[in-house]
């Protein structure tokens, strides 16, 4: 196939993180006054013991209940949707269930990132094709593959790939200096683009 490349499953670079440094806290002399209120807590705590509530340990119904509620990989692109959680597995459960993954690569301080996801998760269409026809992966992080990023690294970026692992490098957007990025009035290009991957995959087959 033409302007395709073979996808490589590899480990994911995590996107550094800046955190400010604040100074060491000095932790505080005790005073007198202090050491007398600390000295008084037990007593009242004892005192008050009797008109207190013990409070229960969940039952095992709601301890599996907790169990059984996964936390969203969706960041906010469809929250009935169902996400992969990296690279690896989103190949494999491609691989398996013999639908083209569809790689969303994003930042939560990008506004054009925030402004395609608002159109995506609004847009039923698309909401439809991607809970029953992709598996679907959204990443704030680059990984090693670069044929994630044919043309260079940049957010928001999609990529799909089919189930026999193949870069479909040819689906693309409409921009020429960025191939696969999306604006959120591009919506209905990306879900015409969502149909092509499905049909071109069925006649690949």
């Amino acid at each position: 196939m033409l302007g395709h490349n073979s996808a490589q499953p590899d480990s994911a670079e995590p996107v550094a993180v800046i955190c400010s440094k604040s100074n060491p806290t000095r932790m505080p002399t005790l005073s007198l006054s202090l050491l007398v209120l600390l000295a008084a807590v037990p007593g009242c705590l004892a005192r008050g013991a009797a008109g207190s509530k013990t409070v229960s340990p969940p039952s095992k119904s709601e301890s599996e209940n907790v169990k059984k509620c996964p936390p969203s990989f969706s960041r906010g692109w469809g929250d009935e949707l169902n996400w992969v959680q990296t690279y690896e597995e989103g190949l494999y459960k491609s691989r398996k269930s013999n639908r083209p993954l569809m790689v969303i690569h994003h930042l939560d301080d990008c506004p054009y990132s925030q402004a395609l996801k608002k159109a995506f998760a609004e847009n039923k269409e698309i909401q439809k094709m991607a809970k029953e026809d992709f598996v679907m992966l959204n990443l704030v992080f680059e990984t090693n593959d670069k044929n994630l990023w044919p043309d260079s690294q940049y957010v928001p970026r999609i990529i799909f790939v089919d189930p026999s692992l193949t870069v479909r490098a040819d689906i693309r957007g409409k921009y020429d200096n960025r191939l696969y990025t999306y604006e959120s009035g591009d919506i209905d290009l990306l879900a015409s683009n969502m149909k092509a991957a499905k049909v071109l995959l069925k006649h690949e087959l």
